[in-house]
């Protein structure tokens, strides 16, 4: 629980697959920061990933339509409030089709398959306790 307090700000990265293509200015908005329910959220990155990531389909299957576009982008947060990042990406114009959190402080997802889980070592669990990451 320590790892996702949001008292210790630890930095979250984001694969959002949202409708259309942003452009500089609505990464731009997303990294200074929106207003969501009556609050700005802390600024942060935000990036178009290339390449786009090869991802497991989805069951059930996004929401498709043929006339508008997709792509994935990248956003890294300091907080994870409860949907922030799918509320910032809809004030942005951009709704967001599918998440996935690929990090959180030092640890990143890799290559560990959907519905699968890596048990922390002992000296991972010390770090975490240890200090911020």
């Amino acid at each position: 629980t320590r790892l996702l307090h949001p008292r210790h700000g630890h930095r979250r990265v984001y694969w959002a697959q949202v409708e259309r293509i942003p452009t500089p200015e609505a990464l731009r908005a997303l990294e200074r920061g929106v207003e969501i329910q009556g609050r700005k959220t802390l600024p942060g990155r935000a990036w178009l990933l290339d390449p786009q990531p090869e991802v497991p389909p989805r069951d059930p299957p996004i929401r498709f339509r043929k006339t508008v576009s997709d792509c994935w982008i990248g956003l890294e947060l300091a907080e994870g409030k409860n949907r922030q990042v799918r509320r910032m990406t809809a004030a942005a114009g951009h709704p967001t089709l599918r998440l996935m959190r690929v990090q959180i402080g030092g640890y990143a997802l890799g290559g560990l398959p959907p519905g699968q889980w890596k048990e922390l070592t002992a000296e991972e669990r010390a770090l975490v306790l240890s200090r911020d990451l």
